[in-house]
């Protein structure tokens, strides 16, 4: 079983996440920015951040022979806090990065004026930039704040079949079915979504515009959930092609969009003989 996690915080997760992804069959991952859990005090920090994300992350999953990409944005939760809204400004420079594939997280959390304009904005250079959005939709009030989110997609002029719209339930699913835009679901041990769950939808739907995501971060969760998606389907009778389609080429195909995937050549990890260590070192 091969898998693409398309929506994976891993800057959260430790090495050994990347070797049990490694051996459970996730070759590669694409990593949004997102809320680290505490308020940003400047824009400055998301420089860090997003060099990070397109340095130092893809370095370290490529020792454990899993492709790493990211998507860069200014993310629901922070459109709020007016420290922050600079970042916008600083997105053009990273958007041009080969490592970032899709605009995003972008989107609601708390469905504000702020976060209206910041969604808008960064639609705006998805479409500018060519590339794929990955969005967001709040924990709370979920279908209202889907509504809202379609109807932004729509304003925006962005191809719908270069959008995700993530963290469906049973609720919102109908919601975005028929609009083009592709489906995205976060497996979780306690909420948003689980294994039995996502079997029934892709019974009733189909596997077409299907992401299947860990969304593993700071908090409980699990990033072996996608594995633990495709074995339920498997159980549930369907083939070893459905679980390749909605593991591997369905996020393939829609990152694909952004000319910038790139899964040539995915080796096996990689130890340093002189320490022993799993992360390479440095230097000469």
């Amino acid at each position: 079983m091969r898998i693409f996690d398309p929506h994976i915080h891993m800057t959260s997760r430790t090495t050994d996440d990347y070797e049990r992804m490694a051996a459970a069959g996730v070759r590669a991952v694409v990593e949004p920015a997102f809320w680290l859990g505490q308020p940003r005090t400047s824009a400055a920090s998301f420089t860090d951040y997003f060099d990070s994300l397109i340095g130092w992350e893809p370095f370290r999953a490529g020792q454990f022979g899993v492709r790493h990409h990211a998507t860069v944005a200014l993310n629901p939760k922070e459109a709020n806090d007016p420290r922050c809204r600079p970042v916008l400004d600083l997105l053009p420079r990273y958007l041009d990065k080969d490592a970032v594939v899709a605009v995003g997280e972008i989107g609601y959390d708390s469905m504000t004026p702020e976060e209206d304009e910041a969604f808008a904005a960064q639609l705006a250079l998805a479409v500018a930039y060519d590339l794929p959005a990955l969005v967001h939709t709040p924990h709370r009030d979920k279908a209202r704040g889907v509504e809202r989110t379609l109807a932004v997609v729509t304003e925006s002029g962005i191809d719908p079949g270069r959008v995700v719209v993530d963290h469906l339930n049973e609720v919102t699913v109908k919601l975005v079915r028929d609009t083009g835009c592709w489906l995205g679901f976060s497996i979780y041990p306690d909420t948003k979504m689980t294994p039995s769950r996502m079997v029934e939808l892709l019974r009733e739907y189909g596997t077409e515009r299907m992401l299947v995501n860990s969304a593993a971060d700071w908090g409980r969760s699990d990033p072996l959930l996608t594995r633990a998606t495709g074995e339920a389907m498997l159980l549930a009778g369907f083939s070893d092609d459905d679980v390749d389609q909605v593991l591997w080429r369905n996020p393939v195909e829609f990152y694909g969009q952004s000319g910038r995937l790139d899964l040539t050549d995915l080796d096996v990890a990689a130890v340093d003989p002189q320490t022993g260590n799993s992360i390479l070192r440095g230097g000469s």
